[in-house]
């Protein structure tokens, strides 16, 4: 049917789409009407009227810029219908055949490709989907929030950290602001294990990257103390000398109860940001893991209610606090959330741990088991300090565990230079091992020279150095039950021996300086290092040496005199070298002893006024020799066994019956 006169054709440029001829699409924006009309035969583009047509005939959609909806369908009666725009030749086509595309010929625009960024559409991450597929083991921690949310037990780890810091008040929902210095955060993931490696809990922990915070600004003090090897040790022996029972304390979420002085702001936890505020952010109220200041914030936080109670802090051990009234002591001990608590009235000591639970989230774990990664075994003679679980991780993960083995920690035959060896060794490896063989020494006084000794070369170490860091490993695998016997007895005297090594160090001409100090038999604290200064003779090498031994010797007097213990006679120094001896009573060898006349004067004025006292004692009694240098097998194992270190076998099979 031809159009009407006063109709004009819309000025539409209609592309036919290859795959769907039958079908074309303008620029509009309204809807569009496919309904046709069977009695309007007049069709008027102004108000378009389509005509019947039968079911099977295509339909051809035209479209224009304007606001109003079109529809034309050829009828089947009439060829001579005439458009400005020709219409292309109508073929059949499914229904669900999808639309044409069009571009408008005025915009001159070319067709562009469909990406997925345009609709927001993201293809998967394959590294996300195989951790979804194949979880990590719950053995393994994982190293990121991805790997533990594939698993229920880490998820439930995390959830329970949050809700915990939820519940502490730890922050609030700030809007943010380009003012504030905001610190990043992470999860931590650890598995927390028995003594005897089995899987305790899963323990997930948020932690600040306080190394985005600035001084001055969000953080000022941060020096926090904690307890000493010595102390602990001392402690330990006193315990077991008045058969007092040792109980262990776990602070949960420690860091979270103390109080922050300056202004933090903290982006939200990964995995647990808000719905309703995404784009806010955390303003610390409380201290958290990873902000400089917060171990600090937490010790003075405890501090101060340990000082409420009525503990005196000591001033030998800021982490040693000591409460007396009457004949009633009771001794707490306090690394960071990690908590000994011993005295000689058990019904006293439930009641101050009572109230400290009342204040904080407190865990009672019992009597001593595992303190600091050191297993506390009670025998029938008092207890046994092992760390054979951590030799053999660290055999694991040196590879190691199936090499062969060596009764001494290091050959009388080397010598350890800055220059012997070649120098292609893999130097964070190097240094990681003779960190983690520090730790170790904490219970074996045995390996201290050897540890010292490699620790020299972490700058440059050789070949040569990682062969002997290598048999030092051989020799903790053949001594992995070793450990620190400590043993009740019925004396209380306070003595220790020091030794020296004169110019054994063959690139400076230094000496090594040692000492180990017994309280009641038992090792409390040893020592084994390189003289800053070269000696001119043995005398003064052992002078310097003996020096030191009295600074220790001293302070353990100090700390012993704080804890309500006499020590009956005057605490002995035992020292191999006349001239050294004589010494510390006589002004003798002036001329040649003048330069150190501070160290001469220090522990000549203690012994005059009768704190310290030095006695001679021959090299094969001096127990010190092997904190000095190497020794044969036979002699290495003689004195080993005569500074508390033994083998724990039958112990650690539960062979022997605790008490």
């Amino acid at each position: 049917m031809p159009l009407t006169p006063h109709t004009t054709a819309p000025n539409n440029s209609l592309i036919s789409h290859p795959t769907s001829p039958s079908t074309i699409h303008d620029n509009s924006t309204s809807s569009q009407s496919t309904e046709p009309s069977p009695t309007n035969s007049n069709t008027s583009l102004t108000s378009p009227q389509p005509t019947s047509a039968p079911r099977d005939t295509p339909q051809i959609q035209t479209h224009d810029n304007s606001n109003s909806s079109q529809s034309i369908e050829p009828s089947p009666t009439n060829s001579n219908t005439s458009l400005t725009s020709p219409q292309p030749t109508s073929t059949s086509a499914p229904r669900d055949t999808p639309p044409l595309e069009h571009m408008s010929t005025a915009s001159s625009e070319l067709l562009r490709p469909i990406t997925r960024s345009m609709h927001n559409i993201h293809k998967p991450n394959k590294k996300y989907m195989l951790v979804t597929k194949h979880p990590l083991p719950l053995s393994h921690e994982p190293t990121c929030v991805s790997q533990a949310m594939a698993s229920p037990e880490w998820r439930a780890a995390m959830a329970a950290e949050f809700n915990a810091l939820i519940q502490q008040g730890t922050w609030d929902l700030v809007p943010k602001n380009s003012a504030y210095n905001l610190i990043g955060c992470k999860w931590v993931f650890r598995v927390k294990r028995h003594p005897n490696g089995s899987i305790d809990r899963y323990k997930a922990r948020l932690v600040a990257k306080g190394f985005h915070q600035r001084p001055g600004l969000d953080y000022d003090q941060t020096f926090s103390p904690v307890i000493k090897p010595s102390t602990v040790r001392l402690v330990l022996t006193l315990a077991i000398q008045q058969r007092w029972h040792i109980r262990q304390l776990d602070v949960n979420n420690a860091f979270l109860h103390g109080k922050l002085l300056e202004t933090v702001y903290m982006q939200q936890p990964p995995g647990f940001v808000h719905p309703d505020y995404p784009d806010h952010v955390c303003r610390l109220k409380k201290s958290l893991y990873g902000l400089k200041q917060a171990p600090r914030a937490w010790f003075n936080t405890l501090r101060s209610f340990l000082l409420s109670y009525g503990f005196l802090n000591s001033k030998s051990d800021p982490s040693l606090f000591i409460y007396l009234k009457g004949d009633l002591k009771i001794y707490t001990l306090v690394y960071v959330d990690d908590i000994l608590i011993t005295g000689n009235n058990d019904q006293a000591i439930h009641k101050c741990i009572s109230t400290l639970a009342t204040v904080f989230s407190i865990k009672d774990l019992g009597s001593i088991h595992f303190f600091l990664g050191v297993e506390v075994i009670p025998t029938s003679q008092g207890l046994f300090l092992s760390q054979h679980k951590y030799i053999r991780d660290l055999l694991d993960r040196t590879k190691m565990a199936d090499a062969k083995i060596v009764h001494s920690p290091m050959s009388t035959s080397t010598s350890l230079t800055q220059h012997n060896g070649a120098s292609s060794v893999n130097i964070t490896e190097y240094r990681s091992m003779i960190g983690s063989l520090q730790y170790l020494s904490m219970t074996r006084p045995d390996i201290a020279y050897t540890v010292n000794k490699l620790a020299q070369f972490m700058q440059h170490p050789s070949s040569i150095h990682f062969t002997a860091l290598k048999r030092l490993l051989r020799y903790l695998k053949a001594t992995i039950f070793h450990g620190l016997h400590l043993k009740r007895s019925s004396s209380n005297t306070l003595y220790a021996f020091s030794d020296a090594d004169w110019a054994g160090n063959r690139d400076d001409y230094t000496s090594t300086s040692a000492h180990v100090t017994f309280y009641g038999g038992n090792p409390i604290s040893w020592k084994s290092f390189k003289q800053k200064a070269v000696a001119r003779s043995s005398t003064e090498a052992e002078y310097r040496a003996l020096a030191s031994a009295s600074a220790e010797v001293l302070w353990l007097s100090s700390l012993l005199s704080e804890l309500h213990v006499s020590v009956p006679t005057v605490p002995t120094i035992y020292c191999d070298n006349l001239g050294a001896t004589y010494l510390t009573v006589n002004p003798v060898s002036h001329s040649r002893m003048k330069h150190i006349a501070i160290d001469i004067h220090f522990v000549r004025d203690h012994v005059h006024n009768n704190n310290i006292r030095v006695q001679h004692v021959s090299t094969k009694d001096q127990l010190a020799d092997c904190l000095t240098k190497p020794l044969s097998r036979q002699r290495h194992q003689e004195l080993r066994f005569k500074i508390g270190v033994s083998d724990g076998t039958p112990i650690l099979r539960g062979r022997v019956k605790a008490t």
